[in-house]
């Protein structure tokens, strides 16, 4: 038993040594599995970042409307929508959502 293992240590060595790499190649820290579950969270983070950009930029707008010249404009309309503030003789009308189904 022991001459058949000195005469194929080679092969032997070799055939662990090649399941070794090939296990680690597809899992663990830094393999082909954990490589596409990064990947796919990169790009859940970009679609994130994209987003709350667009809503820093939405802000940063309404912000500039408030503050450096005043858009009487758009302060009328934010009165009108949040306080149902409406002009003399003008009718407001609520309408909400009955959402019972007959």
């Amino acid at each position: 038993m022991l001459k058949r293992l000195k005469k194929n240590y080679f092969l032997l060595v070799s055939t662990f040594l090649i399941l070794y790499f090939f296990f680690n190649l597809l899992s663990g820290q830094r393999g082909l599995i954990s490589y596409f579950e990064k990947k796919q969270t990169l790009n859940i983070l970009k679609n994130e970042e994209s987003l709350l950009i667009g809503q820093i930029k939405d802000l940063d707008f309404k912000n500039s409307l408030l503050s450096d010249k005043l858009d009487l404009d758009y302060i009328e309309t934010l009165i009108r929508e949040r306080f149902l503030f409406g002009k003399k003789n003008e009718k407001i009308y609520i309408i909400e959502k009955n959402d019972t189904k007959n």
